[in-house]
């Protein structure tokens, strides 16, 4: 009954409303058409429109015309397009360069066409005209239309009669309706209405506002609905739902997923320039309708999103390899040459930099644009055509280094046949650059603390993308931390030469001569900072010689300073003729006198913990007497070949003071070596110091070897690759003074003795041909044999030695030290030194465990 009641208002209500509209819409879109049509035409065949069209900027002449024509024939709209459709006049300018909404084609062909749609202003119908040119081209389209409810205004005055018919219909039904009312509502579970219309409108709301894409296709592989997401990145027609898939422009893969359909699961599938995943599933499961619902999610954002984290991630990473792989060393080289090889190849394919010639030297770079020198190439290849290592470089201003030096910031050159500044400095290698494929740089300037130090250059080749401004960023970072390892190991490396010059400029320059042993000597300063090792020669009286070596605690100026004051006060306890164990209690002295200073007035010790040894050979005798201040025992080579490390008492080191220093007597064959040596040499970290000394027993070993030639065996065997300490390494080869060069004489204590002993050295000179310093040795040994007769106890010894020098010895059993002095000219005696000190060239006292020793040195002619 309801359904019969309903249906009869329905037919009346129907009925009449479809005559009325029908009549109406006929009538009104007929006129419609008609106005639109004449504006359309009139404006198509106006004498301006075509030129409109081709001109630079249409819409600025077709719009305000347009727009004037609109209002005075009274169509909701005109618009002007071109041929693809889009709009150059709209009433709405938001509009204009928008896709035309409506049909084309037929008036691309040339036909008027007129349709009915649903257009930005609402529903109306509109008109589409070409627009043709002399030769009957269509240049552009014209269309113009009325919205239909302008044209449909006599429904409202005929709505009173159909509403009352359908009142009168509505109440005949009202009885029936509440009859059946109480069973709708059961079968509806309630709801009414209001709940029905509100259920579907949420329904239809959540599914165009998800920002996911959801298709329906049927059994029969039409569209039968497409939400708002789905349209948008489908790229859906307006009238895409009910059409058949394969008449919506899709691409295959998705064409195939659609129709005839399949199982998907976020499979991504591309649809224009986006990346969709795509889920796909069967409708008529559990007894549903046949065909697939299908969802959508643009992935796209999300994958470029992920790639730039990536490319954030990675530069990162490279800028905390950069952290822990740039500066390791404090060498300016290295530095440079790390820095390039972090770069390569995650950011650059080639890397290149120039350091000021200032820089490599230790030194501060003065002016904006210094001079240049390349000190680091590294790239993927080997056979790249940029300026090799060791060029010296001068950038134009021009140039992006130039560049880069005055701004004090990167510069990129995206595309290097661009240019112009690059390429005319140097016309024919940019050429070559360019030919072998490298296309976009980055130069970034090396500054630290306000210092320019150099530029590194970013080349790339292999990857075919240019850099980018984001690239200007890491490369400025890559650079600054650069900078700073550069600088530091540039101050290190002034401080490092200053700390050689002066330790270099305290150890001997030239070994002295002497005929007691052949030398040579090698010092290796530290990579790390130079120390204070060091080692001398020290001719002695009485043709014999002192062999020092000493290390000093700590590195730099200070430690080669303090090493200066040492050695020093070695060459002033050496001119005394000390005995080795005695002259190292004296330098211990002093250095715990300086320590205790240096604390008083607030500073750090200077001396404590250095060692020494010291060592005294006599040619004559052929001894050695050593003595050592916690120093390494020397290796002693014999003539056969075999090397021993012989028993010294250790010692303290100096400063520490304690027990006395011993000393040892050591008998010295002929040809026999003597292995001086600081402990950087034998000492390692990782290995064990006896090691070492088997090492350098190992490569001392062998007879008839000259000093150099050990020296060289000794370094290739011991030296290390990077070497942490100072190494001070002094070689000798002992001599013996030929017995033919000797002579010694016994003299009694009595003047009278004096005479023979005179006629004896006289005799003796002759015989050596030196009969030139007779009188002077004659009148030397006079004075110095009657003194030691007068003053001394004793036997009274003479020693003649032909060496480099002649030299007179007197020795005697007193400990009684002889004194210079200026006589009275009323005074009868005490000219005897006074007349030995005139005559000799050299002279002075040591003691010897009997006695002393004063002795005499004579200067001979060169022929002799």
């Amino acid at each position: 009954m309801f359904v019969l009641q309903v249906a009869v208002v329905l037919v009346l209500v129907v009925a009449a409303v479809a005559a009325l509209v029908l009549q109406v819409r006929r009538d009104g879109t007929q006129a419609a058409r008609d106005r639109s049509l004449a504006v359309a035409e009139t404006l198509a065949n106006s004498p301006g429109t075509v030129g409109a069209l081709r001109s630079a900027d249409p819409t600025a002449r077709l719009q305000g015309p347009v727009e004037a024509a609109r209002k005075r024939s009274g169509v909701d709209f005109i618009t002007v397009m071109n041929d693809d459709g889009i709009r150059y006049t709209h009433p709405i300018k938001n509009r204009i360069g928008k896709k035309f909404v409506g049909t084309i084609r037929p008036a691309l062909e040339g036909h008027v066409h007129t349709e009915t749609v649903e257009g930005t202003i609402g529903k109306l119908v509109q008109v589409v005209v070409p627009v043709t040119d002399g030769d009957g081209r269509v240049v552009g389209l014209i269309s113009a239309g009325i919205k239909i409810e302008k044209v449909s205004g006599v429904v409202d005055r005929q709505l009173p009669l159909l509403l009352g018919a359908a009142a009168v219909a509505l109440v005949l039904a009202m009885g029936g309706t509440a009859l059946v009312s109480r069973r709708l509502r059961r079968q509806t579970h309630g709801l009414g209405t209001l709940e029905m219309t509100r259920m579907y409108e949420h329904h239809d709301a959540v599914l165009h506002s998800v920002h996911e894409g959801v298709l329906i296709v049927g059994g029969d592989g039409r569209l039968l609905l497409a939400n708002d997401e789905a349209s948008r990145l489908l790229d859906l027609p307006p009238d895409a739902q009910g059409r058949h898939v394969t008449e919506l422009g899709l691409e295959e893969p998705m064409l195939r997923l659609l129709h005839p359909g399949r199982v998907a699961t976020d499979e991504v599938l591309r649809a224009g320039d986006r990346l969709l995943a795509v889920n796909n599933r069967s409708t008529d499961r559990r007894g549903g309708p046949p065909g697939w619902v299908t969802t959508l999610r643009d992935t796209t954002e999300l994958r470029q999103l992920s790639s730039r984290v990536e490319v954030a991630r990675k530069r990162l990473e490279l800028l905390y390899e950069a952290g822990g792989g740039i500066g390791t060393t404090l060498d300016v080289t290295r530095t440079a040459e790390e820095l390039a090889r972090v770069a390569v190849p995650r950011f650059a394919d080639f890397v290149t930099v120039d350091l000021a010639e200032p820089v490599l030297r230790g030194e501060e770079p003065g002016g904006r644009v210094p001079a240049l020198r390349r000190v680091a190439v590294h790239g993927i290849r080997e056979d790249q055509p940029l300026y090799p290592t060791g060029e010296a470089i001068a950038f134009t201003a021009s140039s992006p280094q130039g560049r880069g030096f005055r701004s004090g910031q990167a510069v990129i050159e995206p595309r290097l046949g661009d240019a112009d500044g690059w390429l005319t400095a140097d016309p024919e290698r940019s050429a070559r650059v360019l030919e072998y494929g490298i296309h976009s740089l980055i130069a970034a300037p090396l500054s630290a603390r306000g210092v320019l130090l150099g530029v590194v250059e970013f080349w790339r080749s292999e990857k075919p993308e240019p850099f980018e401004e984001d690239d200007l960023d890491l490369a400025a970072e890559l650079a600054a931390r650069a900078a700073v390892s550069i600088d530091n190991a540039r101050r290190f490396t002034r401080e490092h030469g200053m700390a050689v010059a002066l330790q270099r400029s305290l150890l001997p320059r030239a070994l002295p001569e002497q005929s007691a042993v052949d030398v040579a000597s090698r010092y290796l300063p530290a990579q790390a900072g130079v120390g204070g090792d060091w080692f001398d020669v020290i001719p002695l009286p009485g043709a014999r010689v002192a062999l020092a070596v000493g290390d000093v605690v700590g590195h730099g100026l200070h430690a080669a300073a303090t090493m200066g004051r040492l050695r020093t006060a070695v060459h002033n306890f050496s001119a005394l003729d000390l005995p080795p164990d005695e002259l190292l209690g004296h330098l211990d002295e002093l250095a715990a006198r300086v320590d205790k200073d240096a604390i008083e007035e607030g500073g750090e010790t200077a001396i404590t913990g250095a060692t020494c040894l010291y060592a005294v050979y006599d040619p004559v005798s052929r001894t050695c007497v050593l003595a050592r201040a916690g120093h390494p025992t020397p290796a002693l080579a014999l003539p056969d070949g075999t090397v021993e490390f012989p028993d010294i008492p250790p010692g303290l080191p100096l400063g520490i003071g304690g027990l006395p220093f011993e000393s040892v007597e050591l008998p010295m064959p002929e040809g026999s070596g003597l292995v001086l040596y600081t402990d950087g040499l034998v000492e390692r970290r990782d290995k064990d110091i006896d090691i070492g000394l088997d090492l350098l027993r190992e490569a001392v070993a062998g007879a008839g070897r000259s000093p150099e030639e050990t020296c060289d065996a000794v370094l290739e065997a011991l030296l290390p690759a990077r070497q942490g300490d100072d190494i001070a390494l002094l070689v000798a080869r002992t001599r013996v003074l030929d017995p033919g060069r000797v002579a010694e004489w016994g003299v009694e204590s009595d003047p009278s003795a004096v005479g023979g002993v005179r006629s004896a050295v006289a005799a003796k000179l002759a015989e050596w041909g030196l009969e030139e310093q007779g009188f002077v040795t004659e009148l030397i040994l006079s004075e110095l044999i009657t003194n030691a007769i007068r003053h001394a106890a004793g036997p009274i010894t003479v020693r003649l030695l032909r060496d480099r020098a002649l030299i007179c010895e007197v020795s005697d059993h007193s400990s009684t030290s002889p004194h210079l002095r200026h006589a009275a000219t009323t005074d009868e005696g005490g000219r005897g030194l006074f007349l030995v000190a005139q005559f000799a060239d050299r002279w002075g006292t040591r003691y010897t465990k009997h006695g002393k020793v004063i002795w005499t040195e004579q200067d001979l002619p060169d022929e002799a």
